[in-house]
């Protein structure tokens, strides 16, 4: 891996091989996001606690002090709506001059394997890593289900993210699953969860991260499952916990409890 690339990796997997990415991205497909409508209101808050964030251009150039960010995965794929006809039709969105421009650590795009733009996502992917690796820029692709959640399966999972992982992804976003080491095993680039809808309550959030990392998944892009919650810091503190200190489940809920208190005084 030349100096560049493995700089940037750096950058992103911390020392103990571990990653917590905060995706604020949401917006370029479903506008102002519960929580999300001022981005920068969301994003100060979580920074000190964040590995990497996901975001587009436009809401790091608004959003997020040049002179106190942390590194930057610019999201370069988009062109559709949840009001449009097809999530699944996206393009990429950002030239490789601006990504060099912003001195970002990775650049991450959407592939929707099964869908009718299955083709056209994966090149964009393939295009996306001709370019990346011409100036050690590393990609991180999105194995995207759309509106189709019932695809959140171990086989469906594992498939998508061989595949990008094939095309030259260097790292692989992806949902957690039952079976998750059945998806994890068949990837030979590190894959980091992503956390979908908002579940019911924090242990379950717990649960799976840890069930994931303990089955080899390197750390979480979780977003909506951290900024949605009515204490986002204590459970972005929660959450390092389990990724980097090897937290359980348990322990994870008794720091997010602590720092709740905290908060609520």
């Amino acid at each position: 891996m030349e100096w560049g690339m493995a700089n940037r990796m750096a950058q992103l997997i911390q020392p103990d091989g571990h990653c917590l990415f905060l995706p604020v991205d949401h917006g370029y497909f479903q506008g102002p996001t519960r929580r999300l409508e001022e981005p920068r209101k969301t994003i100060e808050p979580l920074l000190p606690y964040a590995d990497a964030i996901f975001i587009t251009r436009g809401v790091l150039r608004s959003s997020v002090d040049p002179d106190n960010a942390k590194p930057i995965i610019l999201r370069v794929s988009g062109g559709t709506s949840m009001v449009g006809k097809d999530l699944a039709n996206e393009g990429i969105t950002t030239s490789v001059e601006e990504v060099i421009r912003l001195n970002v650590s990775a650049m991450g795009l959407s592939i929707f394997v099964g869908t009718d733009y299955e083709r056209e996502s994966l090149l964009n992917l393939s295009k996306l890593v001709d370019e990346g690796e011409k100036y050690g820029i590393p990609v991180m692709a999105v194995t995207a289900v759309g509106k189709e959640l019932e695809k959140r399966d171990a086989r469906y999972l594992a498939l998508s993210c061989r595949i990008a992982a094939e095309l030259g992804a260097r790292v692989v976003k992806t949902y957690w699953c039952e079976d998750f080491e059945k998806v994890t095993g068949g990837c030979p680039v590190p894959v980091v969860m992503a956390g979908g809808p908002q579940v019911d309550t924090e242990l379950e959030v717990f649960e799976f991260v840890y069930d994931g990392i303990q089955k080899g998944a390197i750390g979480v892009n979780l977003g909506r499952n951290v900024w949605q919650n009515d204490f986002p810091v204590a459970m972005i503190k929660a959450l390092r916990a389990v990724i980097h200190e090897n937290a359980s489940p348990k322990e994870a809920q008794e720091i997010f409890s602590s720092e709740k208190e905290k908060e609520v005084r």
